[in-house]
């Protein structure tokens, strides 16, 4: 006869665990959502310019997240613009992109490496801006441009500059 109530309680308490409901609303874990530009500060740091023609040309780019838990998982979108052009600056050749979690207050970085072109060359972007968008979002910041010219690749793909992985700062 003890097998009937326990059966009971047993079934009363799977009833009321199924019947707990979270309302829909966003679970208190948001690390897995994407870092967003406004949630995440952007600054360009101090870059090491190419100073010639051909040289290179290096510019690191950091994020500290000022809001609730993100990730930063792919590469960022960077596009080079100027003269009425719009350029996709591709990912470092080799470069394996690595999944980081952003507590607030963590921060990452990423570097955009570039040739200097020759000023009226007709493979050289004039770059005026560059806009950075950060993986899984829409959303960007446009920079001014203070680099210089950037040369295009020789086979006419793009512009001779990559991007990056992130990079975790810190701990």
């Amino acid at each position: 006869m003890r097998a009937i109530p326990l059966t009971v309680t047993a079934l009363a308490a799977a009833l009321l665990l199924t019947a707990c409901d979270d309302g829909g609303g966003k679970s208190g874990n948001n690390a897995d959502s994407a870092c967003e530009i406004g949630g995440v500060s952007v600054q360009i740091g101090s870059a090491s310019v190419a100073p010639a023609a051909g040289d290179t040309g290096e510019i690191p780019v950091s994020l500290t997240n000022q809001s609730a838990p993100c990730t930063l998982d792919h590469f960022p979108d960077v596009v080079l613009s100027g003269g009425g052009n719009d350029v996709t600056v591709p990912t470092l050749k080799g470069a394996k992109a690595q999944k980081l979690k952003l507590a607030k207050g963590d921060s990452a970085s990423f570097s955009l490496t570039y040739v200097r072109g020759k000023d009226g060359a007709e493979n050289t972007l004039a770059a005026k801006t560059v806009k950075i968008t950060l993986p899984g979002t829409d959303t960007g910041r446009s920079f001014p441009w203070k680099y210089g010219p950037v040369a295009g690749k020789a086979d006419g793909s793009g512009p001779d500059a990559s991007v990056s992985a992130f990079q975790q700062v810190g701990d």
